[in-house]
């Protein structure tokens, strides 16, 4: 058979090799337009709130996933949330875009690591089809089904007739009665809600809020009739301490008023302990992190399984033991099973099992709680059921992938993200790291700067042009941190004794104080598990972890620092009038819009349309409110100031407010000088949010400052501007634990602390502890070889 020649002109379908972006404005972006190359690697690159993530996610991808969902039809879309189309003017050659971003994986108690990547489900079917003995279907072996069973008649329709049966049916599920699949019971210390050697009427509580004179909480119990209230609570009878903690809501008249009393343990679940602690005043959050503790299940042992379904073995390992195994091993055990009947069901658990390996998480276990997590370990887990995909011709968005990743790591990662190019997909990827920026095919900069100064093309073009480009990024790509000459000397040490969370193997060791120290080591080492579970619980000691910020769009850098409070009590003062009128949230609010400024119009299925309010014009305060002026500025214009403007308004004059200054100068002090205190926290960056949590507790009164990876988002110009931070911070006398990857903060330091020497059970052990000069000079371990080598040494 002879072969036809293959035409000389392109076919018309092989033009189309760009994604085109015209007129771009979503967020800060400033009408920009780039043309990006596709089955290509691109990243983007600009400091942190210079508009990637507006261009990347909240134009080309939200774009992507609108018109996908567009597809389907107007009942399904329905269920699906709602996108509105993005501010740009032309959006072509788009192909499907799947995101994997650095969103935590829901942090619900009952979602592993298992569940989120499917590995649980085969599991389950692989015990259900080999397990000895037979104990039924996969449900036997899911710890969120119940076992439950039941029988009674039911009446049917037969022919016109009704017919009584009885039927009975039963499930056996595998969830562990006794924790109901938590892995965990919560138990209340009653020693923090009550002092029992005093009697009610003298104010035994000591739960916030509970006065002895409260005439709805503590007045019940007084006037109930059940206790007596004038007899210290440790000489209640059995009873009355039955009636008191766990008494069902029963009703009562208290001074001719019809209440409900119930037992305090109910009431003190219902009232606080059922309420979203983040959510919670810091005085109430403290004590309900008291107040409540956390044990082991006894009768599962943590394994959230009942007896049954940890009855049945495959080759004397059980589904607990196995979801309790470190991926890496189980990847081995479960190539070791040579079964033809459950073949293909082995081929996709091995491979899933083989990608956590692959792509550097194989120290996790199937049972880890999704919610302990760290953001690079969630955005990996995610990248798990794309590695291996058929799939051709998408579009890959990644958000620093690198984040949470040792030097050693990056490699691993470059290689996936050039693997999905190699497949014909186009990749993009946000990223800082110049370890990854060096492996683009094009690259877009953005920037000059953030916030309203950034949103603009800055550089389009190779990593070579880039560097010789002259912008922010270009001039800092090659910049590399030198050991310090001499370092601080310690003013005492905080000793860790026998530490065994996760993979430590009782670990003891002396963190100097007054210094500046950093623990490093790969993902996985223990890093984490040393300093939050040994240090960051103890008094005196501030820890900003990399817990997501949450806020509505009705919340902005003002209200979540506690800046609005001061500014609010100086316009109210000045103009002689209450303080609630200058909160958008209460008495101030526009009437049309209720204080958000726009009016909001659902259209089911389709994205709701946002459109500003033409009474307040999208001020959000009521117009009699704005009459009200300190320093010549209405409540409006303060909250459209940005942080530095702000920051000088607030200094001196009638507008003077030291408390107002100090929370700016903090805001300052971590680089969001750019920020509007009036912006939503909704279009912060990753790196904002985690800077703003910073500087709110660097107002905390402590001795000891705990970060983790604070260099999360930061662009390689703003590391400098950290390092300096955390230098005022501890010449100010403050000790500073930083858990950290990033070479330039590794080799600021003055003292580090390397764990390893691998991760998962391989990692668990110090193998270093000293200054950055002796880690380099002794180049023993894999911290210290990179570091070495980004040095120059």
């Amino acid at each position: 058979m002879t072969k036809a020649k293959r035409p000389a002109a392109p076919h018309a379908a092989d033009s189309h090799d760009l994604i085109r972006v015209h007129g771009a404005r979503e967020n800060n972006l400033k009408d920009i337009s780039v043309e990006l190359p596709k089955r290509r690697l691109t990243v983007f690159t600009g400091v942190s709130g210079s508009g990637k993530s507006s261009l990347v996610f909240s134009t080309i991808a939200a774009e992507s996933q609108r018109l996908i969902n567009e597809t389907y039809s107007a009942f399904v879309q329905g269920f699906m949330p709602t996108l509105a189309r993005p501010e740009v003017d032309v959006l072509d050659g788009l192909t499907t875009a799947i995101i994997v971003d650095q969103q935590r994986i829901g942090s619900d108690p009952r979602s592993t690591v298992g569940t989120a990547t499917d590995a649980s489900a085969m599991l389950r079917i692989l015990f259900s089809r080999l397990g000895k003995p037979h104990i039924g279907s996969p449900q036997a072996f899911s710890f969120n089904v119940a076992s439950i069973s039941g029988a009674g008649a039911v009446t049917i329709e037969r022919a016109g007739q009704k017919v009584k049966e009885r039927r009975s049916f039963s499930i056996t599920g595998g969830m562990c009665a006794r924790c109901e699949g938590r892995g965990q019971v919560n138990d209340i210390d009653l020693t923090e809600l009550y002092d029992d050697s005093k009697s009610i009427a003298e104010g035994a509580f000591t739960i916030p809020g509970w006065k002895s004179d409260s005439f709805w909480t503590v007045k019940i119990y007084t006037e109930s009739g059940f206790i007596d209230p004038n007899k210290p609570i440790r000489k209640f009878t059995k009873k009355e301490m039955q009636d008191f903690l766990y008494k069902e809501p029963t009703k009562i008249k208290v001074e001719g008023v019809n209440l409900t009393y119930e037992g305090l343990i109910p009431k003190i679940q219902k009232s606080m302990l059922s309420k979203d602690k983040e959510s919670m005043q810091p005085h109430i959050r403290a004590f309900v992190e008291r107040a409540v503790t956390f044990t082991t299940c006894p009768d599962c042992d943590g394994t959230r399984l009942n007896e049954l379904a940890r009855s049945s073995k495959i080759k004397r390992i059980s589904i607990a033991d196995a979801c309790a195994m470190q991926i890496s091993d189980l990847a081995e055990w479960v190539a070791g099973l040579k079964e033809p009947t459950v073949a293909p069901l082995l081929a996709a658990l091995k491979h899933t099992l083989d990608s956590f390996v692959e792509i550097g998480l194989g120290y996790l276990s199937l049972n880890r709680p999704t919610g302990t997590l760290s953001g690079g370990e969630a955005q990996r887990t995610k990248m798990i059921r794309h590695l291996g995909s058929s799939l051709t011709d998408v579009t890959y968005v990644f958000d620093e992938p690198t984040i949470g990743l040792h030097p050693h790591d990056i490699q691993r990662m470059n290689d996936l993200l050039l693997r999905l190019r190699d497949k014909g997909n186009t990749v993009l990827v946000v990223e800082h790291k110049p370890e990854a920026i060096a492996i683009a095919d094009h690259v877009v900069d953005l920037g000059p700067r953030a916030g309203s100064e950034g949103g603009q093309v800055m550089f389009e073009g190779t990593v070579e042009g880039l560097r010789a480009s002259g912008t922010l990024t270009g001039r800092h790509l090659d910049d590399r941190a030198s050991l310090k000459e001499s370092v601080r000397s310690s003013t005492g040490a905080l000793e860790v004794r026998g530490a065994n969370t996760h993979n430590l193997r009782d670990v003891n060791v002396d963190i100097p104080l007054g210094v500046l120290v950093v623990v490093t080591g790969v993902a996985g080492s223990g890093k984490s598990s040393l300093i939050h579970g040994s240090v960051a619980k103890r008094d005196g000691v501030v820890a900003v972890d990399q817990a997501p910020i949450r806020g509505s769009r009705r919340s902005n850098p003002a209200t979540y620092t506690g800046l609005l409070e001061p500014i609010r009590k100086a316009f109210a003062k000045v103009n002689g009038v209450k303080p609630a009128l200058f909160s958008a949230n209460s008495e101030g609010a526009c009437p049309n819009c209720n204080g958000a400024g726009v009016i909001y119009t659902d259209l089911a299925m389709m994205a709701g349309v946002a459109t500003t309010c033409d009474v307040c014009e999208g001020k959000r305060f009521d117009a009699s409110v704005l009459d009200y002026h300190l320093g010549g500025r209405d409540i409006s214009e303060v909250l459209g100031m940005s942080v530095t403007e702000a920051e000088a308004f607030f200094a001196d004059g009638e507008s003077k407010i030291p408390a107002a200054h100090a929370i700016l100068t903090r805001l300052v002090d971590v680089g969001l000088g750019y920020l509007t205190i009036g912006q939503p926290l909704t279009t912060l960056s990753g790196g904002e949010r985690q800077r703003l949590k910073l500087a709110t507790h660097m107002a905390d009164k402590g001795g000891v400052y705990v970060l983790d990876e604070p260099t999360t988002g930061l662009h390689l110009a703003d590391v400098e501007n950290l390092l300096a931070l955390l230098d005022r911070l501890v010449d100010a006398g403050k000790s500073v634990i930083v858990i950290e990857h990033h070479q330039a903060v590794m080799a600021h330091a003055d003292w580090i602390i390397d764990l390893g020497p691998g991760a998962g059970h391989d990692g668990g052990k110090v193998v270093f502890e000293g200054t950055p000069s002796a880690l380099v000079a002794k180049r023993g371990t894999l911290t210290g070889q990179h570091l070495a080598d980004y040095v120059g040494a």
